[in-house]
């Protein structure tokens, strides 16, 4: 059993280790129709304490809400046993989850949950005239808190004023979404990334705006922006600035850029020295069996398995290199670098020395079968 905290993206670790057939209790606010002794009956609302056992979650990323349906199994005289319930967890709303097993990433899933330190420390702004995306990028998740669309008419086909109104109606949205969205206390950096100069354009507007309208949050964050570019304005191009060499030594201090780091160190070996560098968990549990494997990279989405045998399979294959002495990164399907991650199965390893031998076996297993 666990008391999980109440910040917001605990919800997302809450996600991550909340399976079918756990039991969850929390407050909730139920509608009570109550009949007289007169036949007359009154509706009032109540609050009472429910334990259901979980049939679904879904989870909104924009409000780091989870919602949890399920049916009660515990007697209580506002709901009958058996009832179906929708309970909705977000932040500052505490509850109690319990399990039949606690695993090793299980726990460590709380563990990090409960760490204030591991919170959001990165921000972006991804921009192209006329289009903005502003997200938060947190050691689990890459979320978008703002979107702004302004029309801008190209040069040459209007007013030339009437363009620079458009521009700076659109600057001034932009910056207004930074200081709305983004906690300067915790962010450690903010990226401002697009194609051409509009990132430059943009940030000494932002700049020129803070020193004449007295803004002192951007003033004294000055430092954080970092400025680079990208092929597109689209929320997509993340993922290449992440592995922009350049920005990942500027980022190195963040959980974030550790995990994009890592996958790009990946793809590069898988490219030039193959023989170090496997995915896909046959190949990866082979390696591993030869005590190899120096980083394992796994996402979240394998630990979500309605299969409990597939689960406890990674969460083996996890405490079996730890145990070995090597690092393993957890990616979440939700963030960036992890959506890249679950296209290649989910699950892939960097060897400390080249085993050859892995991609000759399946050869000859491919001979055999033919």
């Amino acid at each position: 059993m666990v008391l999980l905290p109440d910040e917001g993206e605990d919800m997302w670790h809450t996600y991550n280790i909340m399976m079918e057939g756990d039991c969850l209790r929390a407050t909730t606010i139920r509608k009570v129709q109550q009949e007289s002794a007169t036949g007359s009956s009154t509706s009032s609302r109540i609050r009472t304490t429910i334990t259901i056992r979980v049939e679904a979650i879904t989870f909104d990323t924009g409000a780091c809400m989870l919602r949890v349906k399920g049916r009660n199994v515990e007697e209580n005289q506002y709901i009958k046993m058996g009832a179906y319930h929708t309970v909705d967890l977000e932040p500052n709303r505490k509850f109690t989850l319990f399990k039949e097993q606690w695993d090793s990433v299980t726990i460590e899933r709380v563990d990090n949950a409960c760490d204030p330190a591991k919170h959001a420390d990165l921000a972006a702004v991804v921009m192209q005239e006329g289009l903005a995306f502003v997200c938060l990028i947190t050691s689990a998740m890459t979320v978008d808190r703002a979107k702004i669309d302004v029309n801008i008419p190209k040069k040459g086909k209007a007013d030339d004023t009437q363009r620079k109104k458009a521009v700076a109606k659109f600057f001034d949205q932009v910056m207004a979404a930074i200081i709305r969205h983004l906690n300067f206390e915790v962010v450690k950096a903010v990226l401002i990334a697009s194609p051409g100069f509009v990132k430059d354009q943009f940030f000494e507007y932002m700049m020129r705006n803070a020193v004449q309208t007295d803004i002192k949050l951007l003033l004294e964050n000055k430092s954080k922006f970092v400025l680079v570019h990208s092929s597109s304005g689209f929320r997509h191009s993340l993922r290449e600035v992440l592995e922009d060499p350049a920005v990942t030594a500027k980022l190195a201090d963040t959980k974030a850029a550790g995990e994009t780091k890592a996958l790009q160190q990946f793809m590069t070996m898988l490219g030039t020295d193959p023989d170090r560098a496997y995915y896909g968990i046959k190949h990866v549990e082979r390696a591993n069996d030869s005590l190899a494997i120096e980083t394992l990279l796994v996402s979240d989405s394998l630990f979500r398995s309605k299969d409990l045998d597939e689960r406890q399979r990674y969460v083996r294959l996890v405490d079996s290199v730890k145990g070995n002495g090597g690092d393993v990164k957890i990616f979440s399907s939700l963030h960036v670098s992890g959506e890249q991650l679950d296209q290649m199965t989910g699950v892939a390893a960097i060897l400390r020395f080249p085993m050859p031998e892995i991609e000759e076996e399946d050869h000859a297993l491919d001979s055999d079968e033919e």
